[in-house]
């Protein structure tokens, strides 16, 4: 009878600190050095003798990944077929596999794990559009330093961001193939190697979101509610919960308790990943009560396509045609001064209404409530604030409130 799997998660792989071995079951172990490195190992016997099987090092090989090829191993073995020496991924050899092949077929087995559509065309955008037209025709065994640096150069300093995410998808892609046998030797795009001497400082520019002065709110607040269009609705909703524009578009109704006037965001839509409760205000509850429903669509925002969203674009575009140059995400900037400075509430209670993420590792392992009510006082005079009479005089939250 097989061992009992799934022993081990991500999040006890990634917290693991102790140099050992730690099973998860069917003979799957993750091995953990002294050095903190992580790698898969299958422990099983063949012709009588125990072998220990390389699967890969973590997290270039997933948990899931690792799981997979036990249960082909094992399979092999059961038909008394040794797995060591004929595994293999693909039908193909290493000589033979192209840059191109490799890394379509790392986005195609990884990209279902992503988060979001936008995330898994980006990723393709920038292999397609920076890498493989240099580099595509390649073997992936014979990628090097100077073909990274072919790609990474010109961009380095003029598009910085780009340029350091597609560095990282190299090295990503690049130690798959490693552990997939597809290469071998030091990782030509890994930043500690040989890239760092070799490439310029960036000095990163940080631009904030252009933000509306709160003091122009109840305003914009008062033409946005006489726009008759569903993204204004949208944009109404985000600027009352304070929250991001992919939050709000493809929010779901069945995410909604409106007898306790609570929005419950699941993990796969946080950018934490990590439930989030926001509490709704009676004007936030109004909005949502003017929206129809649409048969056979879940989505609160229902888009021009049937059961799709609503475009992310569409507060965007909205927005430009009345206030040009601001921006949707930087009406968070706006609650966060509001708050900062007419409320006097603490500042954990506002970094938790705007979902963040708590950067204190000590503060993180003690914290376990979510501030709810405490939130909900918060959001409440954060609606009265927005929809107040333009030029009304701003009156801060109670003593009761800031608690």
């Amino acid at each position: 009878m097989a061992e009992v799997s799934k022993r081990l998660s991500d999040v006890k792989v990634r917290a693991i600190k102790e140099a050992g071995f730690y099973a998860d079951g069917n003979g799957l172990y993750l091995n953990v050095t002294a050095k903190g490195s992580r790698s898969w190992i299958f422990r099983h016997r063949f012709a009588g003798r125990r072998r220990d099987m390389g699967l890969g090092s973590y997290p270039t090989v997933s948990l899931a990944d690792a799981r997979n090829q036990v249960a082909e191993c094992r399979a092999m073995l059961q038909r008394g077929e040794d797995p060591m020496p004929t595994r293999r991924v693909a039908p193909i050899t290493p000589q033979i596999v192209t840059f191109a092949d490799a890394a379509r077929q790392y986005i195609t087995t990884h990209e279902q794990s992503w988060k979001n559509d936008k995330h898994r065309q980006q990723w393709r955008n920038t292999i397609e559009g920076y890498c493989v037209p240099v580099i595509g025709a390649l073997p992936i065994s014979e990628v090097s330093v100077h073909n990274v640096l072919t790609i990474l150069e010109p961009i380095w300093l003029t598009k910085m961001e780009t340029a350091s995410r597609i560095r990282g998808r190299l090295e990503t892609i690049l130690d798959w193939a490693e552990a997939r046998g597809l290469r071998e030797g030091d990782n030509p795009a890994r930043w500690r190697g040989k890239l760092k001497h070799l490439l310029p400082a960036q000095r990163q520019i940080v631009r904030h979101h252009p933000a509306m002065p709160y003091g122009e709110l109840a305003a914009f607040m008062g033409e946005l509610r006489e726009n008759p269009a569903l993204s204004a609705r949208a944009l109404e909703l985000t600027i009352l919960t304070a929250s991001r524009t992919s939050e709000v578009v493809r929010a779901r109704w069945s995410e909604f308790d409106l007898n306790q006037k609570l929005w419950e965001r699941p993990p796969e839509r946080m950018k934490t990943n990590k439930e989030h409760r926001v509490p709704l205000s009676d004007a936030a509850m109004a909005v949502i009560g003017q929206l129809p429903r649409v048969v056979g669509c879940d989505f609160v925002f229902p888009g021009a396509r049937f059961k799709r969203p609503l475009s992310n674009m569409a507060m965007l575009e909205l927005l430009r045609g009345m206030r040009p140059g601001l921006t949707v995400h930087g009406f968070r900037s706006t609650f966060r001064d509001w708050a900062a400075e007419c409320t006097g509430t603490s500042h954990e209670v506002v970094e938790m209404a705007l979902a963040h993420a708590i950067q204190n590792k000590v503060e993180a392992a003690y914290r376990r409530g979510d501030l709810l009510e405490k939130r909900r006082r918060l959001m409440e005079a954060w609606a009265s604030f927005c929809y107040r009479e333009a030029g009304e005089v701003v009156v801060p939250l109670s003593k009761a409130a800031k608690k």
